[in-house]
């Protein structure tokens, strides 16, 4: 390959470039079951271009991965998604979307390390998927949000029905969202950074 022709690999985007006003970056990880929505806030929220690593379902999934609304999902994250979004001119937050199948939670591990924080999206028509998401958070002791994803067929409660529901702590944000809105996402991360600011003014955050 000549890399001085027109084959030459091409470099990142201006628009991937990181801000030189950035001071400090914050590795947020966001979790939950499977068809919750994590890489559609990725790519909803993301300025840059972001990575996924989605591929399409196959007939070998049956019987091993929830098929919950498979008649119009052909594709899942099978490693993770990344975005990045600058909250100021000086914090960055580095968003990786964890994938949704059991099968495939032991990636967590690795996806977990070094997370300041962490969004939970939350379906109300499958909230139990919740318990064990929110309980891998909990050993690692990485704090968490909760979002509840809106989706045109799912059930609509109040959030305090939803925390008890969920057996939420009293001091864990809970919140509405549209996961397809940028501006709905990027509540969430908001929301997860003042929380995650209120830890540490309070020495609960490490």
């Amino acid at each position: 390959m000549d890399f001085n022709g027109s084959d030459a690999i091409p470099g990142p985007r201006t628009e991937d470039h990181l801000p030189h006003t950035a001071q400090a970056a914050v590795k947020i990880v966001i979790v939950g079951g499977f068809g919750v929505g994590k890489t559609t806030m990725v790519g909803s929220v993301s300025e840059i271009r972001p990575l996924t690593t989605e591929e399409t379902m196959t007939q070998a999934g049956i019987g091993i991965d929830d098929d919950y609304g498979s008649d119009s999902k052909t594709a899942t994250t099978v490693a993770m998604d990344f975005g990045r979004i600058s909250l100021t001119e000086k914090l960055v937050l580095y968003l990786f979307g964890t994938p949704g199948q059991e099968r495939f939670w032991f990636l967590w591990n690795g996806l977990f390390e070094g997370a300041l924080g962490a969004v939970v999206l939350a379906d109300t028509r499958r909230l139990e998927v919740s318990f064990d998401v929110m309980g891998r958070l909990e050993e690692r002791g990485v704090p968490f949000v909760v979002a509840v994803n809106s989706f045109p067929d799912a059930p609509r409660y109040p959030l305090e029905e939803l925390r008890t529901a969920l057996d939420l702590a009293p001091e864990i944000p809970i919140i509405d969202c549209d996961v397809r809105r940028r501006a709905s996402s990027k509540d969430v991360l908001m929301t997860l950074m003042r929380f995650l600011h209120s830890l540490a003014l309070s020495g609960a955050l490490t």
